[in-house]
């Protein structure tokens, strides 16, 4: 999303068509044994989600230049990050009831962190955490609150001020064509699958 709203050219494949052999047999040799990974210059290989994120707002000009303001969306996109565990493996992968049990469980937890995210939104003017500009933290925290609506759309409901975020990112031309074109994402919960081309392909890290 990042890549798409601040005009960075980038290609976009599966474990297993970069490697070329299936993921568990690629892990091993990654560095931290995890993806997502960023390939730059087809030779400098970038893994960990954050810092993959500082560095495209590197390339995209768009880091800030305050330390303060900086250290705080920092903290910002490192705490919606922490929300990833178990947030989206559960949308991604768990059924039945151990989906509704995991979603119960983790209610308590994603109130709270809803709740600071609201209120970093009040800190600075404008749009998002600290000024107009949408960077890593935004992408970051918004990627979360909208997959928590899949998971359980009153969870964010109650906060209306994220309910605002969400409605001002989707507003950004670029990733509202993103957000129409990318696969879909169904079935959670049940049989979660992807919807890609028109077809529907089971989640998980074979190739299908």
């Amino acid at each position: 999303m990042l890549m798409r709203c601040h005009h960075i050219s980038y290609d976009y494949l599966m474990s297993w068509e970069y490697f070329g052999d299936v993921w568990t047999n690629v892990k091993p040799t990654l560095a931290f044994k995890q993806l997502p990974m960023l390939l730059v210059d087809g030779k400098h290989e970038i893994c960990q989600s954050v810092a993959i994120l500082m560095y495209l707002e590197t390339l995209a000009g768009i880091t800030i230049a305050d330390p303060v303001k900086a250290a705080k969306a920092s903290a910002i996109l490192q705490s919606s990050q922490e929300l990833f565990a178990p947030l989206n493996p559960t949308v991604n992968f768990v059924v039945g009831d151990d989906f509704t049990a995991k979603k119960d469980a983790m209610r308590p937890m994603l109130a709270s962190r809803f709740s600071d995210l609201s209120r970093c939104l009040d800190e600075y003017e404008g749009q998002y955490f600290i000024d107009d500009t949408p960077r890593a933290a935004e992408f970051a925290a918004y990627h979360h609150l909208n997959l928590s609506k899949l998971l359980d759309e009153t969870l964010v409901a109650a906060f209306p001020r994220l309910e605002k975020f969400i409605s001002d990112m989707e507003k950004i031309p670029a990733l509202r064509d993103y957000l129409d074109r990318r696969p879909q994402l169904i079935d959670v919960g049940i049989e979660p699958k992807l919807v890609i081309n028109g077809e529907a392909h089971p989640t998980g890290v074979m190739q299908t």
